[in-house]
This record gives C-alpha cells, sequence and structure tokens, in this order.
C-alpha cells in the first residue's frame, strides 16, 4: 500500500492580483497619512501655507512653468507675507549670492520692457523678490496676455521665460486682498491704443482731438514751470 504525504505549508503566497490590490491600498493609506499641496502645472495658482519658523499663515499666486526646452525653468510668485506684497522669482539655476542685488526685466506683450533690480533672499541663491517694485509688477502683469522676462546672473548669464497671463487675474487678486490692497481700476492708456483709436476717427474729429491734447499739454507744461 502506497501512502501519500500532503505538506501544508505554514503560510500561503498571496497571487500578483491580490498583491497589487494590496500594494493599491497601502499606497492610498500613505497619501492620506501625508498631506501635501497640489499645484498646478498648467495655470496659475492660489495657495495658502504656514511659515515654519514663525507659524504666520501666508499665500501666494504661482505662475505656470514656461515651455520646456525653450526656455529656463523660471516661475514667478506673488506673496502676501506679513502684510507686505512681493513679486518673487524662482530659478533652478544660480542668480546670485544670498542678499544680493540683480537685474531683472520684464516685458508684456510687445509693451516696452521695464528694467528695475531684485535681491535674492538671504537663505537663497535661486530665489529674488521686490518689495518697492511688486505692485507695479502686478499691475502690468494683469494688462496683458504674456509676459517674458529675463534674469542677469552673477555668472553673466542670461535666464528668460516666457509665462503665459491667462487666469492669472483672480489668484493674483486674491492675494492682494490678503494684504489689504487693491489693484489699479483700469490699465493705462497707451500711446499705441490712443493711435490706433485716432486712426479709426473721421478727420474733422482727428482735428477736435488735436486741439484737445494741445490744450491739455500747454496746460501741463505751464503747470510744471510755475511749480519749479
Amino acid at each position: 500500500m502506497t501512502r501519500r504525504y500532503i505538506f501544508a505549508l505554514p503560510y500561503s503566497i498571496p497571487s500578483t492580483a491580490l498583491f497589487n490590490k494590496a500594494a493599491r491600498r497601502l499606497l492610498l493609506a500613505l497619501l492620506f497619512l501625508c498631506p501635501f499641496t497640489v499645484i498646478a502645472a498648467d495655470t496659475w495658482s492660489y495657495h495658502q501655507e504656514s511659515d515654519r519658523l514663525t507659524n504666520r499663515n501666508y499665500s501666494f499666486a504661482l505662475s505656470p512653468l514656461p515651455p520646456r526646452g525653450l526656455y529656463d525653468n523660471i516661475r514667478l510668485e506673488i506673496i502676501c507675507k506679513d502684510n507686505a506684497l512681493q513679486v518673487v522669482i524662482n530659478a533652478d539655476s544660480l542668480i546670485a549670492s544670498q542678499g544680493s542685488a540683480f537685474d531683472f526685466e520684464y516685458q508684456i506683450d510687445k509693451n516696452p520692457p521695464v528694467k528695475l533690480q531684485m535681491k535674492t533672499f538671504k537663505d537663497s541663491k535661486r530665489r529674488g523678490y521686490t518689495e518697492e517694485h511688486a505692485k507695479r509688477i502686478i499691475d502690468d502683469l494683469l494688462t496683458g496676455q504674456s509676459v517674458f522676462i529675463r534674469v542677469n546672473t552673477m555668472i553673466r548669464k542670461v535666464l528668460s521665460a516666457a509665462i503665459p497671463l491667462e487666469n492669472a487675474a483672480e489668484p493674483v487678486n486674491r492675494v492682494v486682498a490678503d494684504c489689504g490692497l487693491a489693484l489699479s481700476s483700469a490699465p493705462a492708456y497707451t500711446l499705441d491704443e490712443f493711435e490706433q483709436d485716432f486712426a479709426k476717427l473721421p478727420s474733422e474729429q482727428q482735428q477736435q482731438v488735436l486741439s484737445k491734447v494741445k490744450k491739455i499739454i500747454l496746460e501741463t507744461q505751464k503747470a510744471l514751470s510755475t511749480e519749479k
């Protein structure tokens, strides 16, 4: 008589399907246990965070990254922190040593470029900011469709990026409101816009407009000479 022995393993090996299912559950559990901020990559977005050093809340609007491969990885941030408004440049590359000034240039659409100075943070060589020019930059950003920026670094390298301004108004306005400020109610009337509107007028009305403009200029010149 042949005897057959059946050996039972102390545990069973789960199938691939069961293993994958368990792994997915573990991953979901880790995601819930480790909160993080999801940042949209293709549009402007609004965020609120807490400073780890001061435990004070602050808000910021974050720009999308420029098209990959065409420009440097640069992002703009509009920040309201300690009731102060800042425009911040975030770059992957070196800008300047900590706490150093550097030249920053931006151009809205086809308008003339604006050149000013920013300063790196005391703890970073790749992040720069300005408070002095923040309001002006923000007002300009919300008048156009895109902004082209240049950053002159300490090693004489120019970082550049084109950033879309679509959908920037809502998050930027929220940050500005957090600082108790208000943006300009309307963008400035540019010379290009005046020339375009002027060309649409009949000849007779053009002469009337020119007469009024001349009168305004003469009165302004007279007022300026009186102040001197």
